[in-house]
C-alpha cells in the first residue's frame, strides 16, 4: 500500500460507487467486500486503521460462550461459522487455541461441559476440536498457575485467537489488491447532497491539511463509537442510537501464567466472563464493562478496572499477580446498540444493525470482530440496493486475505506476516544491520519498522509500535525506550526534517503513558 498513490486517485476518479467512512473491522470488511465485487471503492479513516476499538479487543475470534448462556443462538451460530471461515482465509493471523474452564464445585464441569458440547455442535463442519471433561490432575497439567485448592476438574474446548490490528492491516492490503483506495489520516468534513440525496463528501488529509471534494453514489458509515456523530452530519435531528462501554485488559509475562492453554472464568461479580489468554509470548487478561459518557480516541483505563481484574484473576491463580507485574494496560470502547429498559452495558446485545437514512446513507454498527465479514456484506448489500448499483455476488466467504499461507510456524514472530515473512527475511539478509532487535524484551527487528513504512502505510511512531508491531500492547516501557530509534529510522526512510523526530517522540510518549501502571 502506498498512501500517495491512494491520494492521487482522489484527483483522478470522477465518481466513486461507494465511500466508506471508518477504518476499523467493519469498514475494512466492507471495503474488501465492495472492491472484490468490482465497485469503485474508497475508504477513509480519520486516524489509523484499527486505532480505535478494533485494535483493543481480547484477541479472540469466537462464537461467544456468554451469548450462548444468554440464549442468543443465532449470533453464536453465525459467529462460529465466521470463525471457521476466518481461520481458513487468514491462517497466518488466526489460529485455534484450546481453552480450559476450571470448575470448583462438583457439578460445574458437567453443567458447563454440556453447554460447551452444544457450542461445539453449533459449529458443525467448521469445528476446531472436541470438548472434553478433564480431571483435576489433567487440569493442573494444562493450567500450572491455577490454584489447586477446591479445584474439581475442568472443561476443555476450542476457540479462535488472532492479532486484531494485524488482521486490520491484512484487510486493508486485501482491499487495495482488489483496487480499492484505502487512506488513513483522512477525515470526513461534510456530506454533500443533491435533491436531498447524498451525492458526495468533503474529506481532509490531516497530514497535509488538504481538502478534497468527491462525488459518490452512496456512503457507508462504519465508524463504531463515532456512529452518531457521522449520522448527525447527515441529519442534524438524528437521535443517538449508540451506548458506549469500556473494557480494559492487562498484559503480564508468561511466567505468571505458563503453558499454551487459555483460561476462561464464566462469571465475574458484574456478570462478565474473565479471560487469561497467551498472546505473543505474553498473557492478556480481561475484560471489564464500564459505561462511558465521554468518547475518547485514547480511552483511559480506570484504577478501579485494573483492581477489578487483578483481584478477580488472583482468586483462581497461585502466582498472585501484582500491579508491578503489569507490562501494559489498554482500554477499548464498545459501540453497543441502546435498548430501552437495559441500563447495564454488560447485558446489552452484541448483534449489529444497519440503518438507511432518508438521504441514502448506510449506517452499520454494533457487532464484534468475529462477524466483521457478514457485517461488511450486509452494509454493501444495502448500499447496492439503495444506490441502485449493478448487482454482483459477494465473494469474501472464500477469499484468502493478504499474506495467506499454510506454510507457517505459529510461534515465529514473523508468522503474522504470512507470505510477506520471506520478503522481510530477505530484507534482513540483504542489510544485516536490520536484523537488530529493537529491544531485548520485544521480538521485533528494525526490518519490521521499514516494512511497515514501505508497504503498510505506517505514518507515525505510534502506527509502528502500536499496530504494525504490537510493542506498546506487549510492553509499554520497552516501546517507550525504543521510540527514538524507531523515529530515527522513520525520519530517514520518509525523508522527514530532523525536528519531526522530536515531535513524534513527544506525541508517542503522551499516548504510551496511559499504557503504563503508575
Amino acid at each position: 500500500m502506498n498512501r500517495q498513490q491512494m491520494l492521487d486517485q482522489l484527483e483522478q476518479v470522477h465518481e466513486w460507487d461507494i465511500v466508506i467512512i471508518g477504518g476499523g473491522a467493519t469498514g475494512l470488511g466492507a471495503a474488501v467486500d465492495a472492491a472484490s465485487r468490482s465497485y469503485k471503492t474508497l475508504l477513509v479513516e480519520q486516524y489509523d486503521f484499527a486505532k480505535g476499538s478494533s485494535g483493543r479487543s481480547t484477541k479472540l475470534i469466537h462464537g461467544g460462550v456468554r451469548y450462548l448462556a444468554q440464549g442468543n443462538i443465532k449470533l453464536v451460530r453465525e459467529s462460529l461459522r465466521e470463525r471457521g471461515l476466518l481461520l481458513k482465509n487468514a491462517p497466518h493471523i488466526c489460529h485455534n487455541i484450546p481453552f480450559v474452564l476450571p470448575s470448583f464445585r462438583w457439578w460445574e464441569k458437567w453443567y458447563y461441559g454440556i453447554g460447551l458440547k452444544f457450542y461445539d455442535l453449533l459449529s458443525g463442519k467448521l469445528s476446531l476440536g472436541k470438548t472434553i471433561i478433564l480431571s483435576k490432575r489433567s487440569t493442573q497439567q494444562l493450567l500450572p498457575a491455577v490454584d489447586p485448592e477446591k479445584l474439581r476438574g475442568a472443561v476443555l474446548y476450542h476457540d479462535g485467537q488472532f492479532d486484531d490490528s494485524r488482521l486490520a492491516i491484512a484487510l486493508a492490503q486485501t482491499a487495495a489488491e482488489q483496487a480499492a483506495a484505502i487512506i488513513n489520516y483522512c477525515k470526513l468534513i461534510s456530506i454533500t447532497k443533491t435533491n436531498s440525496r447524498i451525492s458526495g463528501v468533503v474529506i481532509c488529509d490531516t497530514i497535509t491539511g488538504k481538502n478534497y471534494t468527491l462525488n459518490c453514489k452512496i456512503v457507508i458509515n462504519a465508524t463504531g463509537v463515532f456512529t452518531d456523530m457521522v449520522m448527525q452530519l447527515d441529519d442534524q435531528l438524528h437521535k443517538p442510537m449508540i451506548t458506549v462501554s469500556q473494557g480494559i485488559h492487562i498484559v503480564v509475562d508468561k511466567k505468571l501464567f505458563p503453558g499454551n492453554h487459555a483460561m476462561i472464568i464464566p462469571k465475574t461479580d458484574d456478570g462478565r466472563i474473565l479471560f487469561a489468554v497467551p498472546w505473543h509470548d505474553k498473557v492478556v487478561i480481561g475484560t471489564t464493562d464500564t459505561p462511558i459518557s465521554e468518547i475518547l480516541i485514547e480511552p483511559k483505563p480506570l484504577a478501579a478496572e485494573i483492581d477489578f481484574i487483578i483481584s478477580h484473576i488472583n482468586r483462581y491463580l497461585n502466582t498472585n499477580i501484582k500491579h508491578s507485574d503489569i507490562r501494559a494496560v489498554f482500554a477499548g470502547l464498545r459501540p453497543l446498540i441502546a435498548v430501552k429498559g437495559k441500563k447495564t452495558t454488560s447485558f446489552l446485545p452484541r448483534d449489529y444493525t444497519t440503518v438507511i437514512s432518508t438521504s441514502g446513507m448506510i449506517t452499520i454498527t454494533g457487532g464484534k470482530w468475529t462477524t466483521y465479514r457478514t457485517m461488511g456484506k450486509a452494509a454493501v448489500d444495502k448500499a447496492v440496493f439503495a444506490a441502485k448499483l449493478p448487482k454482483r455476488s459477494c465473494v469474501t466467504e472464500s477469499l484468502p486475505l493478504h499474506g495467506f499461507s499454510n506454510d507457517l510456524i505459529i510461534d515465529d514472530s514473523l508468522s503474522v506476516y504470512g507470505s510477506d515473512a520471506a520478503s522481510i527475511e530477505q530484507l534482513m539478509n540483504e542489510q544485516p544491520h536490520l536484523k537488530e532487535k529493537l529491544h531485548p524484551r520485544l521480538p521485533y527487528t528494525k526490518a519490521t519498522v521499514l516494512w511497515a513504512i514501505r508497504y503498510e502505510m505506517a505514518m507515525t511512531i505510534e502506527d509502528v509500535l502500536a499496530r504494525r508491531t504490537r510493542a506498546l500492547f506487549l510492553d509499554a516501557k520497552a516501546a517507550i525506550d525504543v521510540a527514538p530509534v524507531v523515529a530515527a529510522l522513520m525520519c530517514e526512510e520518509m525523508n522527514k526534517p530532523k525536528e519531526w523526530v522530536g515531535q513524534q517522540v513527544k506525541d508517542f510518549l503522551q499516548v504510551a503513558d496511559q499504557y503504563l501502571i503508575h
